[in-house]
């Protein structure tokens, strides 16, 4: 077998092989045979069937299925050959195919870059010290009361946490449009139901009373009939209703399925609660931090099969549905993020080679049970379903493996505790997640 590789562009190579005819043709007269030994044909005898006559029916379809299966062979002989190592599928273009002749292709594709991680020295990261206080669960039991109160119909004007049961019929440049209107629509004031201006057309309104209310939707809806265009709304209010909240006592603690206990075993429910939102947190802000840092102190080039693959997932998840070449302007919002997510792959990747890092089984078993608890299905029955569906086991598996990664980097890095209020862990973490 003959190899030669060339570089087409950055990570990018084109690989020729060239495979000796005779491994192609003694394989196809190999497979030729087994079949006349077990073919069945009209005017012979079970295997008896002449080679020629098998070769004559099916012999176009053996050496196609032959044809492929040497090139997978080869193409991974040859990777191995030249010490590749390929970042993705490679696109196969035949060269030369033909009876008695060397086989010859091409494969087109991009290598992972060497990498050496470095700069770990360098980095340091904040861990969160968070103690959870009373203040914090007299929040939470004060939501809480809010989420499960009474309402009551009021002749005053309508003020926030006030709950207006409206009629609205909307139009843009007259016309109508989906979702445009609704009769008796409840609607909590202050509660982020619906867009901020049409909330704020309705405080102060009195029942009875009718407005006009416009809203501006935003330019970057994915419904373009609206997208940027203002709508004009003619809305009647007609009851305006104040909360009435539920005493914190037994019969409250009850409604939340605390049978026992009373308030006390309800704080100490919502304290369990907090303190595992806080741990949770805790260890997000902390992955968010070393990984980001990661990413900052090494340089790579990245493989742009990669970083393609990357960009259709990212609008995949944004809806998109559209296919094909991407317009610059397009691919330009979607390929820092790309690029990042690529990048961190590949150094966490190494990392894991590097460090000889192998999946923790028992860790992967403690999140398989967690993910079936929370299905809401029988748990053995749930735990069985997600064992057998290959792709969330793959997911899982990278998941797990990547919080190993995590957990020996932060044995690495400089930690430096921040003391946090519940509230400012929780209000910063939300802030990270929409930046990242």
């Amino acid at each position: 077998m003959q190899v030669s590789v060339e570089t087409t562009e950055g990570l990018g190579r084109r690989m020729t092989v060239q495979v000796p005819a005779e491994r192609v043709e003694q394989e196809v007269e190999r497979r030729l045979k087994d079949l006349s030994g077990r073919v069945k044909m009209d005017g012979f005898r079970p295997g008896k069937v002449p080679v020629k006559v098998v070769r004559k029916q099916y012999g176009a379809q053996v050496r196609s299925e032959v044809l492929s299966e040497v090139v997978q062979q080869t193409y991974s002989e040859a990777l191995e050959q030249e010490s590749l190592r390929p970042a993705g599928n490679p696109h196969i273009e035949p060269k030369r195919t033909g009876e008695g002749e060397d086989l010859e292709y091409q494969a087109t594709f991009d290598v992972l870059p060497e990498i050496e991680v470095q700069g770990l020295d360098q980095i340091q990261v904040e861990r969160p010290q968070v103690e959870i206080t009373d203040a914090d669960l007299d929040n939470v039991l004060e939501r809480l009361r809010k989420q499960h109160a009474d309402y009551q119909e009021t002749d005053r004007a309508a003020q926030d946490e006030d709950r207006v049961v409206i009629d609205f019929h909307g139009t843009i440049d007259g016309e109508d449009f989906t979702g445009n209107a609704a009769e008796d629509a409840p609607l909590i004031l202050g509660a982020g139901q619906l867009p901020e201006a049409f909330e704020q057309g309705l405080q102060g309104a009195r029942a009875g009373q009718e407005l006009t209310v416009e809203h501006k939707f935003p330019d970057e809806l994915a419904e373009p009939s609206i997208a940027g265009k203002t709508a004009v709304f003619q809305v009647t209010v007609k009851r305006v209703e104040e909360p009435q909240l539920p005493e914190l006592d037994d019969d409250f603690a009850a409604r939340l399925g605390i049978q026992e206990g009373g308030v006390e075993a309800l704080r100490e429910a919502v304290r369990g609660n907090l303190e595992r939102e806080r741990d949770q947190a805790v260890r997000q802000r902390l992955k968010r931090q070393v990984l980001e840092a990661l990413a900052d102190q090494n340089e790579l080039e990245l493989p742009k099969s990669l970083v393609d693959a990357e960009i259709q997932a990212l609008r995949q998840q944004s809806g998109a549905t559209a296919e094909g070449e991407l317009p610059e302007s397009e691919r330009s919002a979607y390929e820092e993020v790309a690029g990042r997510r690529v990048k961190l792959g590949l150094l966490v990747n190494e990392l894991v080679r590097s460090q000889g890092i192998q999946l923790d089984r028992e860790r992967m078993m403690t999140q398989l049970r967690e993910m079936a608890a929370s299905s809401g299905q029988d748990p053995s029955e749930a735990l069985q379903q997600i064992a057998q569906d290959r792709q969330m086991m793959q997911g899982l598996e990278a998941s797990v493996i990547e919080e190993q990664v995590v957990d020996w980097l932060l044995e690495q890095v400089q930690t430096e505790d921040k003391t946090l209020s519940f509230d400012e862990l929780m209000n910063s973490e939300d802030g990270d997640q929409a930046s990242a």
